[in-house]
């Protein structure tokens, strides 16, 4: 997961908030959440699984990431709180006749349970990452989503994916001034034994930097090489 920390509600009014958030972590279980839209939405889901949904019978404990059985069950509850929290949001600013809308990724693996990646919508439904489609993104998506559709395939070197993922990034970074550094970086390995890597790239990052400079170079350097339209040639 790649996420942002740039949040507006106009060219005046920019603020920076974390959207990749860690819903657990412990010997059994490593799950991350990341999180875009209505930021009053998204900071009340957070609260809400912290503290936990109720069970629905008073001899039974609170819901939690915790204690879910799986990626599943995490999903449901997770969607379950993002539905609440925006019907009560969005009661609030009924008056305003604004409608308050959230959206997340969850991802990570409980016990001996394969990595499971969802997409969760406002409406609190989801879907899960399929070999078919091997990415999932959430916020600003139309000027990166073209260098991942093009360069992302299911079986692409995990250090590759993210090389790709920090290019698709700086596109965005290139034409939408809602999408700024720093980023925050979470990479989980297929293999539960193997090194997760958490990274905050920020303005001063030289690998990130490095990376820019050279994916524009090279763009300039390809179109270069491209033959002119030949109807332009009178």
């Amino acid at each position: 997961m790649i996420a942002d920390t740039r949040t507006n509600a106009g060219v005046d009014d920019i603020s920076v908030y974390r959207k990749l958030h860690m819903l657990a972590d412990s010997p059994d279980r490593l799950v991350f959440a990341m999180s875009a839209g209505n930021l009053s939405i998204t900071q009340a889901v957070l609260a809400s699984l912290a503290e936990g949904l109720p069970s629905g019978d008073p001899d039974l404990p609170v819901r939690t990431v915790a204690n879910a059985p799986s990626m599943f069950r995490v999903a449901q509850l997770v969607g379950e709180a993002v539905h609440e929290q925006r019907a009560v949001i969005a009661k609030a600013l009924e008056e305003s006749q604004l409608a308050p809308s959230a959206s997340m990724l969850l991802g990570g693996r409980i016990g001996d349970g394969p990595l499971k990646l969802f997409r969760l919508y406002s409406e609190g439904n989801f879907i899960e990452c399929q070999k078919e489609q091997p990415f999932l993104q959430i916020g600003e998506m139309k000027y990166g989503k073209p260098i991942l559709d093009r360069a992302l395939q299911y079986d692409t070197e995990l250090s590759e994916a993210v090389k790709v993922g920090l290019i698709s990034f700086d596109s965005t970074l290139r034409s939408n001034l809602a999408v700024g550094r720093p980023l925050d970086l979470v990479v989980i390995p297929a293999d539960p034994q193997g090194h997760v890597v958490q990274r905050r790239i920020g303005v001063d990052d030289a690998y990130f930097n490095d990376l820019s400079a050279r994916w524009s170079l090279m763009l300039n350097e390809a179109r270069a090489t491209i033959p002119d339209p030949p109807f332009m040639l009178g």
